[in-house]
């Protein structure tokens, strides 16, 4: 019996030894992935622009709400409308959650309008972690210029300097053009909304469309508060109180056509996710969780919410299951919508 007892008590201090080595074998849970780790934050527009400050601002505080508490280093990839970025993303970055993207929301809805961004990316792979703001966009004159109101743009020529194809200044320009007679001589090639707001000061362009409203106010906030530029129009689902407030009207009542409203209605949808960050394709779900967590958790904090109120940032978020549901909605649009849609962004033939 006492042989036995013995044989029993070896056994247990075997397999608890056993347990134990095993512990210290097993791979870190999901909560302890991030510790000592950098997140790469690599973001599709220009330094100084706005989805720039808006990132960066981000990446200041995201770390705090991740178990681990992992490094934020950003970096700016700009280049044909963030799809430089989003090709990058979709087919070269880590997908264990160590490099995360900000895009411009054009380039999300890119391959539905621009054929020569299909096949690079598919924009319903991507994992979408949340958007900070869900915003409206608007067409500026500098205050020089002799174009104050729509009404002067719908019946005098103005010079409007955009991005390359795909950028929503270059797209919004040509959109109003096409949907709402408005006499936009579209001088597109710029780098991004820093190189056209020099432009506007220089006189080589009147202004420019397709810019957030939460941009202009970060980036030129003298500009706002001392007039120095005209409002012409907003562009946005529903109206702005904010601009609503200053008279600035909807481009919806400058649209007469049903099928061009339909077709507006899916280019301005991509504001709903006005500022969405993105983890690469089959990007691992436990890290997906973590990150997803961490953005909703970030955007309601007060030390961020502060931070983005001083750098004049409206933060407007949505989580990233929404964002994920608006984005295949969008890519389920009728053909004859999407046909439309191509055609108002495009110049004119």
């Amino acid at each position: 019996m006492s042989f036995i007892r013995r044989s029993s008590s070896f056994r247990v201090m075997v397999a608890a030894v056993g347990t134990a080595l095993g512990l210290l074998a097993a791979p870190a849970s999901a909560n302890d992935f991030y510790a000592g780790k950098q997140i790469v934050f690599l973001i599709g527009g220009d330094a100084g622009g706005g989805y720039d400050l808006y990132a960066r601002s981000l990446s200041r505080h995201m770390g705090r709400f991740i178990p681990g508490n992992p490094t934020f280093i950003a970096r700016n990839q700009p280049g044909a409308g963030s799809g430089t970025a989003a090709a990058y993303l979709s087919s070269v970055a880590p997908k264990d959650g160590t490099m995360i993207g900000a895009l411009f929301p054009g380039v999300i809805i890119g391959p539905l309008l621009e054929e020569k961004q299909q096949g690079l990316f598919d924009p319903t792979k991507f994992v979408y972690l949340g958007s900070a703001d869900s915003g409206t966009r608007v067409c500026v004159t500098f205050g020089s210029s002799k174009i104050k109101t729509f009404e002067d743009a719908q019946k005098n020529r103005v010079v409007i300097g955009a991005s390359a194809a795909g950028g929503s200044t270059r797209d919004y320009a040509f959109l109003h053009r096409n949907t709402a007679g408005a006499q936009f001589d579209v001088v597109s090639g710029y780098k991004g909304t820093v190189d056209i707001f020099l432009a506007m000061e220089r006189g080589e362009v009147d202004g420019m469309c397709g810019l957030d409203w939460s941009s202009l106010k970060s980036q030129r906030p003298a500009w706002v508060k001392e007039k120095k530029i005209n409002i012409l129009v907003q562009n946005g689902l529903d109206s702005e109180p904010e601009l609503d407030q200053l008279g600035v009207p909807n481009l919806w009542q400058f649209i007469k056509s049903e099928a061009d409203r339909k077709a507006v209605e899916m280019v301005f949808s991509q504001q709903i996710f006005g500022r969405p960050y993105i983890a690469p394709p089959g990007a691992n779900p436990a890290q997906v969780k973590v990150l997803r967590e961490a953005f909703m958790k970030t955007v309601k904090d007060p030390d961020f919410l502060n931070d983005a109120e001083k750098s004049r940032l409206d933060i407007l978020p949505s989580s990233g299951e929404r964002v994920q549901e608006v984005v295949e909605k969008l890519f389920a649009t009728p053909k004859e919508t999407i046909k439309r849609a191509k055609e108002i962004i495009s110049p004119p033939t």
